[in-house]
């Protein structure tokens, strides 16, 4: 990855932070986005340029203001001289069951799971098409198989999805276009879906038996950014299993 740029969303915490630290470590020069972790951004920030000056730079943005998107591709551009990776990460979950959905739910889910990486992607495909780059979109196992009471989530996930296979077809040959769909690799900051016993029942669906973690994800997003180049249109579980026994 010496001499790549890489564009993370949602790249402070959480699984944006390990993919950004691998990438890093092979030689990536990073963007990393971030909407309101801004203490997190800056110290990963500092780690990483303390092991190579200037390799990674920040930008601030709302996901939602679809006007504003390109402005995320020409500032990477304008910072590292091009762009070989955009990493779709960012991502809204949270309960909708029926019943209980509203425009504002919609908007946000939708928004942030698929209307984001479509209109980031599109802003980002002429820059990808010079390098022969590629994009990679976080999707979940739950697009094929719906989580309970996650409709509105569901169904952003089942797009995003779709667009991945869209986005391959439209872009190739230049541009691959994959995604990967994590099982229980981070269980949510919000645990009131998820106590002690429902997670114990998630892994115990996993044929490996346990969780993973970020780190699990992070090395499926640097196969599909370096290790392969005759792969696109394709989504890899990284679950343990557990989609094959839903």
């Amino acid at each position: 990855m010496h001499g790549k740029v890489v564009l993370i969303t949602g790249g402070a915490r959480r699984v944006g932070a390990a993919s950004a630290r691998l990438l890093h470590a092979a030689g990536a020069n990073l963007m990393i986005h971030y909407r309101n972790s801004v203490a997190e951004a800056r110290a990963l920030q500092a780690e990483l340029n303390a092991i190579r000056p200037d390799s990674v730079a920040l930008i601030q943005a709302n996901l939602h203001d679809t006007a504003g998107l390109p402005s995320l591709v020409h500032q990477t551009v304008a910072t590292f001289g091009g762009l070989d990776v955009l990493l779709n990460n960012a991502s809204s979950f949270y309960p909708t069951p029926i019943g209980a959905i509203d425009e504002k739910n919609w908007s946000d889910l939708m928004g942030s799971n698929l209307k984001a990486p479509m209109f980031l992607s599109q802003a980002a495909a002429p820059e990808l098409k010079k390098r022969h780059g590629c994009i990679i979109n976080i999707t979940d196992i739950h697009a094929e198989r719906p989580k309970k009471n996650y409709v509105v989530y569901s169904v952003a996930k089942a797009g995003l999805v779709g667009l991945t296979k869209s986005l391959a077809r439209e872009l190739a040959p230049e541009v691959r276009v994959n995604g990967i769909a994590p099982g229980p690799v981070m269980w949510p900051e919000d645990d009131a879906n998820f106590d002690e016993v429902s997670r114990q029942r998630i892994v115990s669906h996993t044929m490996l038996k346990r969780a993973g973690d970020p780190h699990d994800i992070a090395l499926a997003v640097r196969f599909f950014a370096m290790d392969t180049h005759f792969v696109t249109g394709q989504i890899l579980a990284v679950d343990g299993g557990r989609s094959a026994k839903l």
